[in-house]
């Protein structure tokens, strides 16, 4: 029996963070509004209407092409693509087709196992980057369709992969570093959870050793990695089934749907081709030049991309799951970075901002955004640092911050939570300690210096924790030899 290997490509529409919509001038943050309220003639589509390319839109897409290693040819123009559909109101979108805005890159990306540790490398190439706007969005309820059209105009990178994914994993972890690119460089939030990432991935079978490409099956709008992961997974054994039935391939393009609810496809028609679509130069916009100078400023502009970003988070002695916490998250990233800085420590930062901080938050069912901010955590490492509060306190102290809000001096002062390091007041405690426990001080003089633990202890206990165990342990040892 041939051994069969599964060959993966993804398309993935993200939308560019701008101001105004691709071609017009309406707002291009629709997420939450009333329908059909941050709409014009343009995107709508109306008869007579001019649109006028988003120069902010193509700058970004510029950055993100140089991002992802693509080449940018001197040249580029707008294509129209004919489809009906009722997102679609002018009955064509406006994309790019023989000539893209860039094409020929790669995307370096790690594999890893369920701790986060990195299994593997791997590089998928990248066949285009162009830009197009995007469609409206239905809803389908009560046997009607409604159409809101807040989104059509939305201007969007689509990022067309080479056939070179191996597996649904594999799949999943490009399609979260490319995600991470775009992000970096500013050109999408990439928010899926706002549908500002979206992909359509084509899957088919070969035996291995083989080149030939097999007829596929793309699935359409998948909108976050779990449905990208699961649908792949689906898709691959029904295919493979379906290879086992007939002895061979798919015999020609089809096009399914991802149902999550019912965790699987269904056939929505045969693949559309290039001449389906109709493609043919936009009228009213005229070819953009690049010229290779300005695409050098660009270049020379673009940010450190992720991946230095955690090879450099890595030479600091976290471990991959950490440094890919902060390679996720650039607030997550700048809280770290300014506690590294103060303390110097990257274990000590990781554990207060990855470990304690998120612990806490997650505790209390708050976002990142809501927690204590740069300033507020350097202040706690100057109390903990300048022996105000106790490494122990320090914990109660963060927490308290991340319910309340309030600022770490406040929460120490209210709570009367300062730490006693007053060498004459320890020195009275630990007198008191040494009377209360005879026994123990019995014990440490007979050479079981544990007992020392159960008088440090004493003495915490009676100041609440506010004693500083160091000077603590320093008197009594001077004061029993």
């Amino acid at each position: 029996m041939s051994i069969l290997e599964v060959i993966i490509g993804l398309e993935v529409h993200a939308q560019m963070n701008t101001k105004t919509k691709m071609f017009c001038g309406c707002d291009n943050d629709a997420f939450g509004k009333a329908p059909n309220t941050t709409v014009c003639p343009i995107c709508m589509g109306h008869p007579g209407t001019l649109p006028v390319p988003n120069k902010e839109a193509i700058a970004k897409a510029l950055r993100s092409s140089l991002a992802i290693g693509c080449t940018i040819p001197p040249d580029c123009h707008f294509d129209r693509k004919h489809y009906f559909y009722p997102d679609l109101p002018a009955g064509f979108q406006i994309s790019q087709y023989d000539f893209p805005l860039s094409k020929a890159g790669s995307v370096e990306y790690d594999l890893a196992d369920s701790s986060g540790k990195v299994t593997g490398t791997r590089v998928c190439r990248i066949t285009r980057l162009h830009m197009e706007n995007d469609a409206g969005k239905l809803t389908h309820r009560y046997g009607k369709t409604l159409c809101d059209y807040n989104r059509a105009g939305t201007p969007l990178m689509e990022i067309v992969t080479e056939p070179d994914l191996r597996s649904s994993e594999e799949a999943v972890a490009f399609a979260q570093e490319l995600r991470r690119i775009l992000i970096s460089v500013g050109s999408s939030e990439a928010d899926m959870f706002k549908g500002m990432m979206r992909f359509d991935a084509s899957i088919s079978l070969r035996e291995k050793g083989t080149e030939k490409l097999n007829p596929r099956s793309e699935i359409k709008n998948l909108n976050s990695f779990k449905s990208l992961e699961k649908a792949l997974q689906y898709e691959e054994k029904r295919l493979r089934d379906l290879w086992d039935e007939a002895g061979g391939p798919l015999p020609h393009d089809i096009t399914v749907g991802w149902m999550d609810d019912e965790e699987k496809t269904r056939l929505l028609r045969t693949k559309e081709t290039a001449d389906d679509y109709r493609y043919f130069p936009e009228p009213d916009i005229p070819p953009l030049h690049f010229d290779a100078a300005a695409v050098e400023t660009i270049r020379l502009s673009l940010p450190p991309l992720p991946r230095d970003e955690k090879k450099k988070v890595l030479t600091l002695g976290l471990t991959d799951a950490e440094a890919q916490q902060l390679n996720d998250s650039a607030l997550l990233r700048s809280l770290f970075d300014a506690v590294y800085g103060k303390t110097k420590d990257a274990k000590r930062a990781s554990s207060i901002v990855i470990t304690q901080l998120q612990g806490f938050l997650h505790a209390h069912e708050k976002t990142l955004e809501e927690g204590p901010g740069t300033e507020d955590l350097v202040s706690l490492i100057e109390a903990i640092d300048a022996g105000t509060i106790s490494g122990n306190k320090a914990k109660e102290v963060l927490e308290t911050m991340v319910e309340t809000g309030k600022k770490p001096s406040a929460i120490i002062s209210e709570g009367g939570m300062q730490q006693i390091s007053d060498s004459g007041a320890i020195e009275a405690l630990v007198v008191k300690a040494i009377a209360a426990n005879p026994k123990a001080i019995e014990s440490y003089r007979n050479g079981k210096t544990a007992a020392l633990g159960a008088i440090v202890g004493w003495v915490m206990k009676e100041t609440r924790g506010q004693a500083q165990p160091e000077k603590v342990q320093e008197i009594l040892l001077r004061r029993i030899g």
